[in-house]
């Protein structure tokens, strides 16, 4: 059995993809929130992995989850987010952004691929132009029904009540 997944500074995530590249591999980058880690997201994550040799996760750190979801989230801090993400077989890494969107971090460790769930159209993807500019691809990977943070936390404050 692997360890979990390291949680790195930008600095250090930049130098293992460079290293990973180096060696061959592919590396695949995706990012979010990951707030109450559900099956769904396992789902995503593994297919993510599954497009590349390597999986590095943005993680959203607590400000910017506020920021994007509103003053009562993240449920879990950014440490517990990324401890669970870490933990997955499918992630080989984990860094914290604090941008409103990973773009910066995206040119700084430069994946091969970048993965986004859901009906993103290609478009809005952020990092999309930056990732084909410098030979990536850009992937969108199904949302799996069912599965929504903010509908799980809606079905627990509602027995909560």
């Amino acid at each position: 059995m692997r360890d979990a997944a390291p949680l790195l500074s930008w600095d250090e995530a930049e130098a293992r993809c460079r290293r990973w590249r180096a060696e061959g591999r592919r590396v695949v980058f995706t990012n979010g929130c990951f707030d109450l880690l559900h099956p769904g997201h396992v789902t995503y994550l593994a297919a993510a992995r599954a497009l590349g040799e390597r999986l590095i996760v943005g993680l959203n750190d607590d400000a910017s989850v506020r920021g994007l979801k509103g003053p009562e989230r993240p449920i879990q801090p950014q440490e517990a987010r990324a401890c669970l993400l870490a933990a997955l077989r499918s992630v080989d890494a984990v860094v914290l952004f604090s941008q409103p969107t990973p773009l910066q971090l995206i040119r700084r460790l430069r994946p091969d691929l970048l993965v986004k769930g859901g009906d993103y159209d290609r478009s809005r993807i952020v990092g999309a132009d930056e990732v084909e500019g410098w030979g990536g691809s850009v992937h969108v990977i199904p949302f799996v029904g069912g599965c929504s943070t903010s509908a799980l936390i809606a079905r627990i404050r509602g027995r909560a009540a």
